[in-house]
């Protein structure tokens, strides 16, 4: 994640130091603890947890078990991992839902936390789990709050109760109590009460947020906070706390650049669990918050579950084999691979896919670097073949990809660009489909594969090197003939003995001495 980038480069920068240790004295511990308070405090986090955090970790990291541990860095950075996820909350908490009558959630927060778009994001989250939520507009102070919520509604496929048009007009708690009654009479398993927001803390939100919260006595009471506001997240979360006792909390905004020390204080401070994470505009970025991947991606060891889990809502798993058995097949053609493009885009962006691998903290600049619209110029050129061409692509001659080029608003450069991508790639699926190892350009041969030998170990072509013509052919003769040449200074020497003249040479050479030579 974005808001994490310059923390998780500090910490992974503190951490690294101590992986050239093979014991680690006080003073590394000491200097790798100052390293971390110090990237925790630029991060914002609140100091108490900050002391509270390296206190433990410096702790854990001078005992006995990290000094007998084969790989001392290997075990700090373990404990650092923990200690983390112990701050962001330790298990994973989730919705608490009524076992009779519908589940009330109530949203609360200062305004522009990010309260109503979370209200559409959380009804269509509960929806796609089979639920039947109802969103309520108790918002009746910011203008056109209930107009705002009426179309987020839209968007997310799910109702709305809103018999008040709001801008200062109408009793939230009246709308709230009547909402209830509307639940139970339509079949609502689940009402989400949106109510008002202020740019700060102040006597008249708390009493009204009081007052809804006693007239509907909710099961959840979610406290939306957002994950920009730095330092002062801690001083809201306080007053809400305070005021209308909140049982969770939603970390907003999380896709910002700003420092993130909010997701690490508000747990350790409110002791109330983050049940969700906003990552993002849409509707669909809303992700539930496991302390565990927060931790990984903090210290850039990647968050491969939710990589999965999110390729398991994009993809369907009989399409999947259809397109492993075509590229075990060698039948996978431009019309498959622009099926897997749109089914990708359905996980996210490119970037945050990425982000979640591990060790992408050391690829930040190419990540920032990578153009989404790439993916879009790779459509525009595959739409713009003829499904023959999809097919086929040795069809694509001079003209056709000139037409391709024109058609798509793009290079004839860069259809040859996409054709022998692809090409590379099928081979290499194809390759890895029945159980070989690919050869990746620019990376090293794989593990357990015989390395290619080098230019100085390899033979040398065995051929003569003579400058009599005669005497060269001769000896390539016999080097070709599996025989090693005499050297014989009249050319001879190709027979088929083991390095020995035949019985020919023999006769030649005693009619020559006979001769006086």
């Amino acid at each position: 994640m974005a808001m994490f980038g310059s923390l998780s480069e500090r910490l992974t920068s503190a951490l690294s130091s101590l992986r050239t240790k093979g014991k680690l004295s006080p003073a590394d511990v000491d200097g790798t603890v100052r390293e971390i308070r110090r990237a925790l405090l630029e991060a914002d986090v609140a100091l108490d947890v900050v002391k509270d955090f390296t206190g433990k970790v410096r702790e854990r990291a001078l005992g006995d078990d990290v000094n007998k541990a084969l790989n001392p860095a290997q075990q700090v950075v373990q404990i650092v991992n923990e200690e983390l996820v112990a701050i962001l909350g330790g298990d994973t908490a989730q919705l608490q839902f009524a076992k009779t009558g519908p589940t009330i959630i109530m949203l609360a927060g200062l305004q522009g936390s990010g309260k109503t778009t979370f209200a559409g994001k959380l009804a269509k989250l509960l929806k796609s789990q089979g639920h039947t939520p109802l969103l309520v507009a108790c918002d009746l102070q910011r203008p056109n709050a209930v107009n705002q919520l009426t179309v987020v509604a839209g968007q997310a496929g799910v109702s709305i109760f809103a018999p008040e048009p709001g801008n200062g007009v109408g009793n939230a708690v009246t709308v709230a109590r009547e909402s209830v009654s509307h639940a139970k009479a339509k079949q609502f398993d689940t009402v989400i009460i949106d109510t008002a927001g202020r740019l700060g803390v102040d006597a008249e939100l708390m009493a009204e947020a009081r007052a809804v919260r006693d007239t509907v006595n909710p099961d959840n009471v979610l406290f939306v906070l957002d994950a920009m506001i730095g330092q002062d997240a801690v001083a809201t979360a306080k007053a809400f706390q305070d005021g209308v006792d909140f049982t969770g909390v939603v970390l907003s905004k999380l896709d910002g650049d700003a420092r993130g020390g909010a997701a690490l204080s508000v747990r350790g401070l409110t002791n109330r669990p983050i049940i969700f994470a906003s990552t993002g505009e849409g509707l669909d970025d809303l992700e539930p918050f496991y302390p565990d991947r927060m931790a990984s991606r903090i210290l850039d060891l990647g968050d491969i579950l939710t990589l999965i889990e999110q390729a398991q809502k994009a993809f369907d798993e009989e399409d999947a084999r259809k397109v492993a058995d075509k590229i075990a097949s060698d039948t996978f053609t431009l019309s498959d691979f622009l099926d897997q493009l749109q089914q990708m885009r359905k996980m996210g962006s490119m970037k945050s896919m990425l982000a979640m691998l591990p060790g992408a903290g050391k690829m930040r600049e190419q990540l920032e670097q990578f153009d989404e619209k790439e993916i879009d110029h790779t459509e525009a050129i595959i739409r713009s073949m003829t499904p023959a061409e999809r097919t086929n692509p040795k069809l694509l001659n001079g003209s056709r990809r000139l037409r391709i080029a024109k058609g798509s608003g793009m290079t004839v450069t860069d259809v040859n660009a996409l054709v022998n991508r692809f090409e590379q790639a099928a081979k290499m699926m194809k390759t890895v489909a029945r159980g070989g190892m690919p050869n990746i350009p620019g990376m090293g041969p794989m593990p357990g594969m015989p390395r290619p030998k080098s230019k100085a170990q390899q033979p040398k072509k065995k051929g003569s090197k003579s400058g009599n013509p005669a005497k060269r052919a001769a000896e390539n003769a016999g080097i070709a003939a599996g025989t090693a040449a005499t050297g014989s200074g009249f050319g001879l020497g190709a027979g088929s003995g083991a390095g020995q003249p035949s019985e020919s040479d023999l006769e030649t050479m005693r009619k020559l001495l006979e001769r006086g030579i």
